[in-house]
């Protein structure tokens, strides 16, 4: 160790562990952070592992001739970049995924387009057969970089309620018990 190092005092400081059932309030609405650009790769490589045969996603002459002048993006990509999104403030600590509703394109998505998204907290209420967790109604939306929406859906995710979870900072969300820095190992510092 450096010099600067052995007089400093170390710890293990517990990071954003994401929410709980308890931590959700109707009404609250979560801007998620990290817009993504969408580049022709993302839709080219998920329309071809769909099996996705509609040309207006990836073939670029075809699409020259229709409305749009060029190729849109796989609306099943959108939808899956924009939970993707979500998770983070949504579910990391869900148990399961109960539904995906009301899922509406409210405009295309091009190669180049960034997208944003957040979250609204639409309902939620206790299990009737799982006492561990809760559920939850989000609102996903999702703009593009103009502030034009182009997706929202309802999901409905059963979340761990914090009593269940037991997160702390030596093991939080993902990680496997014992792995990397432990409280034992600063004791020693």
């Amino acid at each position: 160790m450096s010099e600067d190092t052995d007089d400093r005092d170390r710890r293990l400081v517990t990071g954003w562990q994401g929410r709980y059932f308890e931590d959700f309030t109707v009404g609250d609405v979560y801007k998620h952070p990290y817009g993504r650009t969408v580049t022709e790769t993302d839709n080219v490589w998920l329309t071809n592992v769909t099996m996705n045969v509609n040309p207006m996603h990836f073939n670029e002459a075809y699409a020259a001739g229709t409305e749009f002048g060029e190729r849109l993006v796989d609306g099943l990509f959108v939808i899956a970049l924009a939970v993707g999104m979500s998770v983070i403030d949504v579910s990391v600590n869900a148990t399961a995924n109960l539904g995906y509703d009301d899922v509406r394109h409210h405009a295309p998505v091009f190669h180049g387009d960034t997208i944003f998204a957040e979250s609204e907290v639409l309902a939620k209420r206790e299990s009737d057969s799982r006492d561990h967790v809760g559920i939850v109604t989000t609102e996903l939306r999702a703009y593009n970089q103009d502030d034009e929406l182009v997706l929202s859906l309802e999901r409905t995710p059963m979340v761990l309620k914090r009593e269940h979870a037991q997160p702390s900072a030596a093991q939080p969300p993902g990680w496997p018990e014992g792995v990397g820095t432990q409280p034992e190992d600063l004791d020693d510092a």
